[in-house]
């Protein structure tokens, strides 16, 4: 059920600031390992999350701090840790396909979000949006071969190559932090979705810091001091980060799950203009084929809320 029309507005600007923030983390991950890489996302986040929910709570919009139910620390944990994995993987499928590629792979977290929601949180979405759906998929499947013509045997085949698997395991991953997200602003007792989104956003950073932070202390100390002293990049990571979960939760607190990730892919036309001036990759005329589709299968569940 959609609780707040500010869920769209807050959707495509997590689309602009996801794909903007993970071509810069691509940049950080050529010098840090895939954890170091991961890290500097929450580790240099955190400031920002905190400042933003702290300006929110106490200046643009006083009020007293709400009560956190019972499974709040609990979905902040799951959310987080499957953000973490979700991301690992994603940089993971990056070392195998391009930056445009193993991003699209990922999107197949639309449907895999629609599928879960619906068997965990009891979500309907309308039949337009469904057929939104399937659009968005095959765009993003389109996008996966690079825009090449690929028989359904040869299109499985790729479907079993490592950064297939690392693109669509991320985009699973991804799904259940979605989920736990929207499970943790339920917890949070406020009216006000951006104050229960930016208290999650807060707490579930804070968490992701000491996780992955521990681990890298544990098992990869010699990646402390790259990741300490690429601050100037990471900073901007951690901004747009924090500035990317902040619309992303504050979706997820007033609309579905499924409906806020099928309109987010969106952020595929993003991940292409960013691979394309950004990293200098090419784009061929079958991605802007694939491309059309996910914006058509956007539009398609737009209309399915009216």
């Amino acid at each position: 059920m959609i609780t707040s029309p500010i869920w769209l507005p807050a959707t495509l600007l997590a689309a602009v600031f996801q794909p903007w923030r993970t071509a810069i983390q691509r940049r950080v991950s050529k010098d840090l390992s895939i954890n170091a890489a991961g890290l500097v996302r929450y580790l240099y986040g955190l400031p920002f999350a905190l400042a933003m929910a702290a300006a929110y709570q106490w200046l643009i919009a006083p009020a007293a701090f709400p009560t956190l139910g019972p499974w709040f620390l609990a979905y902040c944990i799951g959310g987080g840790l499957a953000q973490i994995v979700a991301t690992n993987l994603l940089l993971m499928a990056f070392d195998q396909r391009n930056f445009v590629v193993g991003t699209a792979y990922s999107k197949t977290e639309a449907v895999q979000g629609a599928l879960l929601s619906i068997a965990l949180l009891g979500e309907h979405l309308a039949l337009l949006s469904w057929l939104g759906i399937a659009l968005g998929v095959a765009g993003v499947m389109i996008l996966s071969a690079g825009g090449k013509r690929m028989s359904p045997a040869e299109l499985l085949r790729a479907l079993g190559q490592p950064g297939a698997r690392f693109g669509i395991a991320s985009g699973f991953f991804f799904a259940l932090t979605a989920i736990a997200i929207r499970s943790a602003t339920v917890q949070v007792d406020t009216p006000d979705p951006i104050r229960a989104a930016l208290i999650v956003l807060a707490v579930t950073v804070a968490l992701q810091t000491l996780m992955q932070g521990a681990f890298l202390v544990w098992r990869e100390r010699d990646q402390v001091g790259p990741v300490l002293r690429s601050w100037r990049v990471s900073g901007q990571v951690g901004l747009l980060s924090a500035l990317g979960s902040a619309c992303w939760f504050t979706g997820f607190a007033t609309a579905p799950v499924a409906l806020v990730r099928v309109v987010g892919q969106i952020e595929v036309a993003f991940t292409i203009a960013f691979g394309r001036f950004y990293l200098g990759e090419h784009v061929s005329r079958g991605e802007v084929a694939g491309l059309l589709l996910v914006t058509a299968g956007v539009v398609a569940a737009l209309a399915g809320t009216l």
